[in-house]
């Protein structure tokens, strides 16, 4: 009797044993932590304090004149410069090197050097005062409109790179279906 009882107890304390790590697995499987709910409201204010940039190299004092919605495009632009990225670095370590169009080469310069200077030039003109504050206003209003023409520009030509990169891997996986279609007689 006691052998059965002992048997008993086993079995149930491996079960819970085992049913807890599975849940566990589960939970760190699908990318959650249990007992943990976070909450992300998109369509909340953004703070400078919480953006974190992956990519782009930008002066926090820059970004603190510019409207929401050129914080949210230059997060959408970091990220799409963060897959590029992803990208290049999973090229070298396929011993690749891949060769930098002349697109390439203008997307780089102007998200590593002329949109911080873009963004320190707006800066500086919405800080600055003067006696004429009509004038001062038209020019601000004109200064936005060019930031944001140069943020879509950019966002637009990520947006053709990364098109670029997914038909390109598209065009590899058809070749090698027809590869392996010709070969399969």
């Amino acid at each position: 009797m006691s052998i059965l009882i002992g048997v008993g107890v086993v079995t149930t304390i491996t079960t819970f044993y085992l049913g807890k790590k599975g849940w566990q697995a589960f939970h760190k499987a699908v990318g959650i932590t249990p007992g943990v709910l976070t909450y992300q409201d998109y369509n909340a204010p953004l703070s400078l304090s919480k953006i974190s940039w992956q990519q782009l190299n930008l002066t926090q004092k820059h970004l603190k004149s510019l409207p929401e919605q050129q914080l949210r495009q230059l997060q959408r632009i970091d990220a799409k410069v963060h897959h590029y990225q992803a990208y290049q670095k999973e090229l070298q370590a396929q011993n690749k090197t891949p060769a930098v169009t002349e697109s390439q080469f203008v997307l780089h310069k102007m998200l590593h050097t002329r949109l911080p200077e873009m963004l320190a030039s707006h800066h500086q003109l919405i800080h600055t005062q003067t006696n004429f504050e009509n004038t001062n206003n038209e020019k601000k209003a004109e200064a936005g409109e060019l930031l944001q023409k140069v943020l879509n520009n950019i966002e637009q030509r990520l947006d053709k790179l990364l098109e670029q990169i997914e038909a390109q891997h598209l065009q590899e996986l058809r070749v090698l279906n027809d590869y392996i279609d010709s070969h399969d007689s």
